[in-house]
C-alpha cells in the first residue's frame, strides 16, 4: 500500500520574501500571487520565518486613524514593538511551525489543527524551503475517483496484504465511503481489514457488514492489535 506524503501534495514553486523585504513589498506579493502568508528565507533558501496578514495588520492597526486617534483592530493586540516593525526580519514570526516532505498527511494535518494554521513551509533537513502545504493541499487525496479505491482495497489490502481469496471480502465505494461485505473465517480479522481500509487514500468512511465463522476472541474483548487469522502479527 502506497500513501501520499507531503512532498507528494505540497507546492513546490512558494512566493518567498527576504528578511529585508518591506510593508509594502509583502502586501504587494500577497496581493499579486492571491496568498495570505509568505515564508521569510535568506540567501542560500534557509527558512527563516513567516510573515502572514496578520502580521501586517499589526501595523496597519497602529496607524493614525483620519481623525486623529490612534486607530485599533478591536479582537488584535497591538504589540508596540512590532507595530513599529518595517521589514519582514522584524516583522515574520519565526521560528515558523513547519513540516517535513516526508510527513503522512495525517501527521500534517493534526499539526495545522494544533496550533491553528491554514499552511506550513516544508524544510528538508537543512532547514531549506521545499515546499509549502495548505490545507486545501491535504484534500487532494479525497479526489481520488471511487474505482481507483476500489482497486487498490481489493488487489493490495484484501489480497495482498491480508491474503484473503477473491471474493471473500467484496468492498463497494461511492463518493470515498467504503461498505464492505462478506464473511471470513475469525472474528479477529474484521477490525484489521476495516482498519486496513480506512487508511487508503481517498477513503471519507468505511462502514462493514463483515460475518465471522469464528469469535476467537469472545463478543466483549477486542482483539490484539494487527492479529491475523493466519496466526501472525500485522504491523498497522
Amino acid at each position: 500500500m502506497q500513501h501520499r506524503t507531503i512532498f507528494d501534495v505540497m507546492t513546490r514553486s512558494v512566493v518567498t520574501a527576504n528578511p529585508g523585504s518591506s510593508f509594502k513589498e509583502i502586501a504587494q506579493l500577497f496581493h499579486d500571487n492571491d496568498i495570505t502568508a509568505v515564508p521569510v528565507v535568506d540567501d542560500e533558501g534557509h527558512l527563516l520565518g513567516v510573515v502572514s496578514e496578520a502580521d501586517l495588520l499589526r501595523k496597519a492597526a497602529s496607524l493614525p486613524h483620519p481623525d486623529g486617534r490612534r486607530a485599533r483592530l478591536g479582537l488584535m493586540p497591538v504589540d508596540p514593538a512590532r507595530a513599529e516593525d518595517e521589514t519582514a526580519r522584524a516583522m515574520m514570526t519565526s521560528p515558523a511551525i513547519t513540516a517535513r516532505p516526508a510527513w503522512s498527511i495525517v501527521e500534517t494535518a493534526r499539526t495545522m489543527d494544533r496550533n491553528s494554521v491554514k499552511r506550513l513551509p516544508v524544510i528538508d533537513e537543512s532547514g531549506k524551503l521545499v515546499g509549502i502545504v495548505s490545507r486545501c493541499d491535504l484534500l487532494r487525496p479525497f479526489l481520488r475517483g471511487d474505482g481507483a479505491i476500489s482497486d487498490e482495497i481489493h488487489r493490495d489490502v484484501l489480497e495482498q496484504t491480508l491474503g484473503l481469496p477473491p471474493g471473500t471480502v467484496h468492498a463497494t465505494v461511492r463518493d470515498g465511503v467504503v461498505t464492505l461485505t462478506g464473511r471470513v473465517a475469525e472474528r479477529a480479522d474484521v477490525p484489521v481489514i476495516e482498519r486496513l481500509c480506512r487508511s487508503v487514500d481517498g477513503v471519507v468512511a468505511v462502514h462493514q457488514t463483515i460475518g465471522y465463522e469464528y469469535d476467537n476472541f469472545g463478543l466483549d474483548v477486542e482483539p490484539p492489535r494487527g492479529y491475523l487469522a493466519s496466526g501472525g502479527q500485522l504491523g498497522v
